[in-house]
């Protein structure tokens, strides 16, 4: 009785999600048959079973209870039950490769079964017994239907190509949800950037953000305004409900803005790549991890410096145009094989299987500094009188011991939070502390900011940033052993500037902090 009443209690949170084992009425009784209590059943994850009850929606622990009636499901056989919806871009290579790489590190198989154009059924099943423990239903649509069904009841997970949205947040708190922007609501998988393409033969090399802005705006309709022929410009986008198409229109267009009247939309990553290659007036804004062969576009600035989609650059989220890749989970318990999958995802197997299914992985890198001549060679550039090349050797002679770390972090535009894969690396960073990856060695967090203002006050703003940083993994990383590492500070404010200042886009990717490892 006493564990009944410790596991009702404890589980009076409502949940407004139901994930039904079937739709009957049962009756949980604590052992001695003293407590009961009936509902309809709602859900079972192996451990937990969820309720509706005439006390609302309850979580009742499963070891403390016997659940008598024909919606009880069986604890011998017990097979986890779970369902994802969203982006095609991850649904439809990406999840199932992890979820194969997932099953042969666990001892299981996978058998994959096709249930409608846009749906597919995987069961994992033990190798030993040949017995299903889990099935695993992916519905490969668009980032919007991933959350609609999240918020209809029909998916557990969401995978999104951007970040969930005010509307999308406010409704998910109504549903009884939570607040799918806490830590644990969210996640990023893996990294793909934004990446514009022409036809091979387009004698166009680079663009700058303002002309990309000007082609999606309509301001820009003519390649010779870029260096090209005299000829219109066909824009090609993903249709409008992918993530990638909205990330775009929400980096790019103005609010209440429209794109250009003819814009040809496409319902695949590959066949937008496609369609560029075959129209030797097109430009496209494709996935990194789909541009097939088509070329793709230097990014550059007004004042030299350019920037190139490369596993490098986006993984340091330098290049510009780097498009996290999110799975949003409710504030409910999923099962425990769902639980142990999450977890590898963040494995560094389950780097490698993101590696080879084309997409940027989350493994920290170190980057030596003869891999860094272009960002010095900026630096160099820069520097003006005397101050600006005593700050330039300062660097120089602090960063020379170290080798720069893949992991940056980033700001919301006009804002002091981090932006979203910042605050997932916050957590990563943390793990990696807590789990003594880097015992015996020193960090150093490096501020950086734009050239917007006075030099001093912008070194002051880079080492709050900084400081900042250090202090958000310090808070997340709890059982970390703080005397093992040294974690130190410093800033250069405006010294190595990864792009021109003379745009939102620039500004933004030189305000940065950077980690420095010896």
């Amino acid at each position: 009785m006493r564990y009944v009443r410790a596991a009702i209690s404890a589980a009076l949170f409502l949940f407004f999600t139901v994930n039904a084992v079937a739709a009957q009425d049962v009756t949980l009784r604590s052992r001695d048959g003293a407590i009961e209590l009936s509902g309809t059943m709602l859900g079972f994850d192996g451990e937990f079973y969820r309720l509706r009850t005439q006390y609302g929606e309850l979580t009742v622990d499963g070891s403390g209870v016997l659940c008598e009636g024909p919606g009880c499901p069986s604890l011998t056989d017990f097979v986890a039950e779970l369902s994802v919806s969203g982006s095609a871009t991850l649904g439809a290579v990406l999840m199932p490769a992890l979820l194969e790489g997932f099953a042969r590190n666990n001892g299981m198989t996978t058998e994959r079964e096709k249930l409608e154009d846009t749906q597919f059924l995987y069961t994992l099943k033990n190798v030993d017994t040949g017995k299903p423990v889990g099935r695993f239903t992916f519905r490969v649509t668009n980032t919007d239907e991933g959350f609609a069904d999240l918020l209809g009841d029909d998916a557990d997970i969401v995978m999104a190509l951007r970040e969930i949205r005010d509307e999308e947040l406010a409704r998910a708190r109504e549903a009884g949800l939570g607040d799918l922007e806490e830590p644990n609501r969210s996640r990023v998988l893996a990294l793909d950037a934004m990446v514009p393409i022409v036809a091979p033969e387009n004698p166009v090399g680079s663009i700058s953000l303002a002309d990309l802005s000007g082609i999606l705006t309509g301001r820009i309709d003519n390649w010779s305004t870029l260096g090209g022929p005299d000829a219109p410009i066909a824009l090609h986008l993903r249709d409008a409900l992918s993530g990638l198409s909205q990330s775009i229109e929400d980096r790019f267009l103005p609010a209440n803005a429209d794109l250009p009247e003819g814009t040809l939309r496409h319902g695949t990553n590959s066949t937008l790549a496609e369609a560029v290659v075959r129209d030797p007036f097109g430009i496209g804004i494709a996935s990194f991890s789909e541009t097939g062969s088509a070329k793709t576009l230097t990014l550059k600035g007004g004042c030299g410096f350019e920037l190139r989609a490369t596993r490098r650059t986006i993984k340091t989220e330098d290049y510009p145009l780097t498009a996290p890749m999110f799975l949003y989970l409710p504030a409910r318990r999923l099962p425990a094989l769902a639980r142990d999958f999450l977890a590898y995802t963040r494995s560094d197997a389950a780097q490698i299987v993101i590696r080879r299914a084309g997409f940027v992985d989350q493994a920290t890198e170190d980057i030596p500094l003869d891999l860094q001549g272009e960002r010095f060679a900026n630096a160099i550039n820069v520097a003006a009188g005397e101050e600006g090349l005593a700050t330039l050797k300062r660097m120089v002679n602090t960063l020379s011991p170290y080798a720069r770390l893949s992991t940056s972090f980033r700001f919301e535009p006009g804002s002091s939070r981090l932006d979203a894969q910042s605050r997932s690396n916050v957590r990563r960073f943390a793990r990696d502390i807590e789990e003594g990856v880097y015992d015996a060695h020193d960090i150093l967090f490096v501020g950086f900011s734009d050239g917007d203002g006075p030099a001093g006050p912008n070194l002051n703003i880079a080492r709050k940033r900084a400081e900042a940083v250090r202090d958000a993994i310090k808070d997340a990383a709890e059982a970390a052993d703080f005397d093992m590492l040294t974690m130190g500070v410093d800033a250069f404010g405006e010294a190595m500037p990864m792009a021109c200042d003379n745009t939102d886009w620039g500004r933004q990717a030189n305000r940065r902090v950077e980690v420095w490892l010896r």
